[in-house]
C-alpha cells in the first residue's frame, strides 16, 4: 500500500519504506546503527535468524539475519571484526564492560565443580569475582604464579579448566612468560578429551593489541576493558573477548542470556575514535612514560620503579621479547608502578597534593586515558585484597597520558617535595 495512504503521524513513525541511503559498503566513516529490533520480511526469516544465531559471520560472507540488538547488530559486529583482526584471533564478542567480558570468558566454559587457577596479582574487581562469587557458583579458585610451572603442574587436576592472568599485571606490571606456559598446557591437553581442554586466558588491557598480542605467544582467549586504552578518551565503558571459533556459540549464548551487551553508540565511538588513534596515542604515551620512569628512578625518596621499558625492570628481557608493536618495535606501554620510601615520603600526602594542586596529573582510577591518572591501588582499585600481595600501601600507579612529559614531571616533583617527611631529631 502506498505510504501516502497513511496519516502523517504514522509516516513520521515509520519513515520511507525503502531508502538507498542505508549502504554500508560506501561510507568512509562506518555508519551507526541504532535500532533495538529489526523488521522481519517473513516468519520464515525470523525462524532462520534464531536458528543461525551463534554462527561465525565473515566480513565478506552472507550478512546475518538481524533480529534484536541483544543478539547481534551491525555496528557492534563491525567493531568486533576489527578487534579480532588486531589481536590475531578467530572471533570476538564485545560486552557492556571489561568485567562482563572477564566473567564471560570463564563462565561460558566452566560447569559447577570445575576449577580455576589464577595468578596471585589481578585487578581488584577480578579478585573480588574470584573471592566473593565463583566459590558460591561451585568454581574452585587457587592462586599460583603462572611463571612457576612446577608448582602449577602439581596443582592442576582434571577439574582445572582455566589458567587466568594479566600480563603486565595490574598494578605491579609483573609479566607472564606465555610461550613456555602454552607448551606446558599443550602437554596436558594432549591427554584430555574434547570439551575438557585447559584454556589460557589473558587480560591484555594494560598492553592492548598495539603493544602485545598474547595469542601469538600462546594464549587461547584474550580479554580487554575497552574502557581503557582502546577506548582511550574516558567517555565509554566496554569489554571484549577474543576466542577460538569453537567457543563462539557458547559465548554469544552467555551474552544473550546474561544481557551484558555493548551499546551500539559506544561501539561506534570506540571504532571511529578509539581504535584508529590507538597507535598514535600509545607511541606518545610510552615515549613520555620512559622519560618519567627514568626520572623517578633517580629521584630521592622513590624506593622502586616498575616499568617494562627500564633496563632495571626485573623482566626487561621478557618484555623485549613479548611486548612488540605492529611494526615489531619494543612497546613497553604507558603504565608505571612506583613505591615511595615511607620513611622519607608520605604517599597519602603526595596524592592529596596532586588532587588539590596538580594541573597535568589527575587523581582518579581507571587508566589508558588521554589525561595522566594517578592512584593508590592498595586503597582504591585493589582494596578488595586483604593483604599487600597486589601492592603495598606505599605503591602508586601512574597511567601516562598525552601531556608534555616535562609538565607531568613538574607536577610530580612538586607533589614529592610537598610530601617529604620532616627529618627526625637525632
Amino acid at each position: 500500500m502506498p505510504n501516502n495512504n497513511y496519516k502523517p503521524t504514522t509516516r513520521l513513525v515509520h519513515g520511507p519504506e525503502h531508502s538507498s541511503k542505508w549502504d554500508f559498503s560506501h561510507h568512509v566513516t562506518p555508519p551507526l546503527s541504532s535500532s533495538t529490533t529489526y523488521r522481519l520480511d517473513s516468519a520464515e526469516r525470523g525462524a532462520r535468524g534464531f536458528a543461525e544465531f551463534g554462527r561465525h559471520v565473515e566480513d565478506n560472507g552472507e550478512p546475518p539475519v538481524y533480529i534484536y540488538d541483544r543478539l547481534d547488530e551491525p555496528t557492534r559486529s563491525l567493531l568486533e571484526s576489527e578487534l579480532c583482526d588486531a589481536e590475531g584471533g578467530e572471533c570476538c564478542v564485545t560486552f557492556a564492560s571489561g568485567m562482563a567480558a572477564i566473567s564471560a570468558s570463564m563462565s561460558s566454559i566452566l560447569v559447577p565443580g570445575d576449577a580455576i587457577i589464577t595468578h596471585p596479582v589481578v585487578y581488584g574487581c577480578t579478585h573480588s569475582l574470584f573471592t566473593n562469587w565463583y566459590p558460591k557458583m561451585g568454581f574452585d579458585v587457587q592462586r599460583i604464579s603462572m611463571n612457576n610451572l612446577a608448582t602449577l603442574g602439581e596443582a592442576i587436576t582434571d577439574k582445572t579448566r582455566v589458567l587466568y592472568m594479566e600480563t603486565p599485571a595490574n598494578p605491579t606490571l609483573e609479566l607472564i612468560d606465555l610461550e613456555p606456559l602454552r607448551a606446558f598446557v599443550d602437554t596436558i591437553n594432549a591427554d584430555r578429551p574434547e570439551g575438557r581442554e585447559l584454556y589460557i586466558i589473558v587480560d591484555n588491557t594494560f598492553a592492548t593489541p598495539f603493544c602485545q598480542r598474547p595469542i601469538e605467544h600462546g594464549a587461547h582467549l584474550v580479554v580487554h576493558s575497552l574502557t581503557k586504552n582502546i577506548g582511550g578518551f574516558g567517555t565509554e565503558i566496554g569489554g571484549a573477548l577474543i576466542a577460538p571459533e569453537k567457543l563462539l556459540s557458547s559465548i554469544l549464548l552467555y551474552r544473550k542470556d546474561f544481557g551484558a551487551i555493548l551499546n551500539s553508540k559506544t561501539a561506534w565511538t570506540i571504532m571511529v575514535y578509539g581504535l584508529p588513534t590507538l597507535p598514535l596515542r600509545l607511541k606518545r604515551q610510552q615515549y613520555s612514560a620512559m622519560k618519567i620512569a627514568t626520572w623517578l628512578e633517580g629521584t630521592e625518596g622513590i624506593a622502586q620503579v616498575n616499568y617494562p621499558g627500564l633496563p632495571s625492570f626485573p623482566q626487561h628481557t621478557l618484555a623485549q621479547k613479548q611486548m612488540r608493536d605492529f611494526d615489531g618495535d619494543f612497546a613497553p606501554g604507558n603504565m608505571i608502578y612506583f613505591m615511595v620510601d615511607d620513611s622519607l615520603i608520605d604517599a597519602r600526602v603526595l596524592l592529596d597534593y596532586i588532587a588539590k594542586n596538580a594541573y597535568s596529573v589527575t587523581l582518579a582510577v581507571s587508566l589508558g586515558h588521554t589525561k595522566t591518572l594517578i592512584e593508590s591501588p592498595s586503597n582504591m582499585t585493589h582494596s578488595s585484597y586483604s593483604d599487600e600481595s597486589a601492592g603495598s600501601a606505599t605503591g602508586i600507579r601512574l597511567s601516562i597520558g598525552l601531556e608534555s612529559p616535562r609538565d607531568i614531571q613538574h607536577d610530580l616533583n612538586l607533589a614529592i617535595a610537598a610530601s617529604r617527611r620532616a627529618p627526625q631529631p637525632v
